[in-house]
C-alpha cells in the first residue's frame, strides 16, 4: 500500500465523556482512497473527525506525515495540509459559486487563484458553467463537486470526506464517487466513510471495517467487497 500520511496509534476517542472509538490502530495510505465502512453508529464519522481533532482523544497518538497533531486544533491541521468535507453544509448556498472558491481562496496571491481555479475547472468543468449561479440552487451531486472544489483551492493533501452520497438517488451518488475518482487521480489521497457500500469499495484502494467503535477489517477494498460473511453480518450487502 506504500508509504503512510495518516496514522492512528491505539487511539480511544469520543465527544466529551462519551467514548465511541476503541483502540484503533490504523495507517492511510499516501495517494490512495481509502473507504471506511460500517454499520449505522458504528463509529466511521468518528474515526474520520478524530483524524481532523473534531473529537476528544483519550490515550493514543494522531500522526500526520511523522507529525504528532494528537492535541492540534482542527484548524490548524488544515494549515498543514488536511481538509474535512461535511456531510452537509459544506458550501454557501447564498453565495454564488464563484464568491464560493473567492472565498475558499482568499488570501491567495491572484495569479496562484487563477492557477487553482483553472485546475479546479480542469477537473469538474461543468462548475466553470456554473460561476453566476447560487450554490443553493445546484443539485445535489453539483454541491458536493463544489465541496471538493473549495477544499482544492486550499491544494491539501489529503481529502476527509463524510458520507458525500447522503441522501441523494443512485445515479447521482455514482456520480459523486465518480468526482472522488478524479480527485485521486490528481494525486490527493482521499479517506472516504460512506453507507454506500459497493459503490464506494469499488472505487477504492483500502477498506475499513469499523463495528462498534473497533476496526473489524483493514485491508484491500476488493478483499473487503469480497467477504461476503462481513458483508451479509455488518453492511447489509
Amino acid at each position: 500500500m506504500g508509504d503512510w500520511i495518516i496514522k492512528l496509534e491505539d487511539v480511544s476517542a469520543g465527544y466529551g465523556k462519551l467514548q465511541t472509538l476503541f483502540d484503533v490502530s490504523l495507517e492511510i495510505p499516501r495517494g490512495l482512497i481509502t473507504v471506511i465502512v460500517g454499520p449505522n453508529g458504528a463509529g466511521k464519522s468518528t474515526l474520520l473527525k478524530t483524524m481532523f481533532g473534531f473529537t476528544t482523544v483519550y490515550k493514543g497518538r494522531v500522526l500526520f506525515e511523522n507529525t504528532d497533531v494528537t492535541h492540534m486544533p482542527p484548524h490548524d491541521r488544515a494549515k498543514i495540509g488536511m481538509t474535512f468535507i461535511f456531510q452537509l453544509e459544506n458550501i454557501f448556498r447564498e453565495l454564488t459559486v464563484y464568491e464560493n472558491l473567492r472565498l475558499a481562496g482568499y488570501d491567495l496571491p491572484e495569479d496562484v487563484f487563477r492557477d487553482r481555479l483553472e485546475e479546479v475547472f480542469a477537473m469538474f468543468p461543468r462548475l466553470k458553467e456554473r460561476l453566476g449561479q447560487k450554490a443553493g440552487t445546484l443539485s445535489g451531486g453539483e454541491r458536493q463537486m463544489l465541496a471538493m472544489a473549495i477544499g482544492i483551492m486550499r491544494k491539501p493533501k489529503v481529502f476527509l470526506i463524510d458520507e458525500p452520497t447522503a441522501g441523494l438517488s443512485p445515479k447521482l451518488a455514482k456520480e459523486v464517487l465518480s468526482y472522488v475518482r478524479i480527485l485521486n487521480k490528481e494525486g490527493y489521497t482521499v479517506v472516504l466513510v460512506e453507507q454506500n457500500v459497493k459503490a464506494s469499495l469499488e472505487i477504492g484502494d483500502k477498506g475499513v471495517l469499523v463495528v462498534n467503535g473497533r476496526i473489524a477489517f483493514d485491508g484491500p477494498a476488493e478483499e473487503l467487497l469480497a467477504r461476503k460473511d462481513l458483508a451479509k453480518m455488518y453492511l447489509g450487502v
